[in-house]
């Protein structure tokens, strides 16, 4: 099995779990389901703000721990105020050492759009993500199937959530574009060999619906490189890595949105 496959495998088991210990009707009791979702397409969309969406990410099973220290209520607050459009917090345990408690804190300390960064396979994980805080969910095309895919991104709309559906090449996107999606984000990490390429989402912007908001995802490490995406189509940008690998996230958050604004001035005075 490659990491993918483990990572489902493991997550079908550990629903499974969480059902039996939490029932859907103690999460609908949560204070989140009378709260209306603050909306990932209008946040990405404001012009004041970069189009970044900060990730809080401990570890990953390509790097192992990146910032096992790091504490959520002083990171997602940082992220925010440096810029970001939106945040997205980890919520797997196993392969990336978040917990749903992650979420709720950033929620508690942030009025923005939180992405929930999961491995959804089940409705019961929508549940989940609205009884936590969570304004919008991940769909991974590589693990769905486009009828499944779909019927998850309704769902969540009921829930009165957004949905972010992440594709890693064209077949993907070709087979999984339906009407219930909001966000449509191309990673660029190659799921056989964690090569990760930019040029993975040039190649695929012209082939995204406009009515859906395009964001570019992994391996993104310089401003020039958002000016490129930018240029190319894209209105949105996730990263983590780059800012979670320092001491300090949000400081290495704050330099990298202040020299892309400096960069987007730039580009905006040499167009007049």
């Amino acid at each position: 099995m490659n990491v993918l496959e483990k990572i489902v495998a493991h997550k079908k088991q550990e629903v499974a779990e969480r059902k039996a210990l939490v029932p859907v009707k103690l999460l609908e009791k949560s204070i989140y389901f009378g709260t209306r979702s603050v909306s990932m397409k209008k946040y990405l969309l404001d012009p004041e703000k970069t189009g970044i969406i900060a990730e809080f990410k401990r570890k990953s099973p390509s790097k192992g721990w990146i910032n096992p220290n790091a504490k959520v209520e002083r990171t997602t607050i940082g992220y925010m105020q440096a810029g970001a459009s939106a945040l997205s917090i980890l919520t797997d345990e196993h392969f990336f050492g978040g917990t749903s408690e992650d979420l709720k804190l950033a929620r508690k300390f942030n009025f923005c759009p939180i992405l929930r960064k999961e491995f959804i396979i089940d409705e019961y994980q929508l549940i989940e993500a609205k009884s936590i805080g969570a304004d919008c969910i991940l769909l991974i095309a590589a693990i769905l199937e486009p009828e499944r895919l779909s019927s998850l991104a309704k769902f969540a709309h009921e829930l009165g959530m957004e949905v972010l559906m992440e594709v890693h090449d064209e077949e993907e996107l070709d087979r999984s574009l339906n009407e219930h999606l909001d966000v449509v984000g191309v990673n660029n990490r190659n799921l056989k060999t964690f090569d990760v390429s930019v040029t993975t989402s040039i190649h695929l912007v012209d082939k995204i619906p406009e009515e859906f908001v395009k964001i570019s995802e992994s391996g993104i490490s310089d401003p020039h490189t958002l000016i490129e995406l930018l240029s190319a189509g894209y209105q949105g940008f996730l990263i983590g890595e780059n800012f979670m690998k320092n001491i300090r996230p949000h400081q290495a958050a704050y330099n990298f949105m202040n020299d892309f604004r400096r960069l987007l001035s730039e580009k905006t005075l040499d167009a007049l």
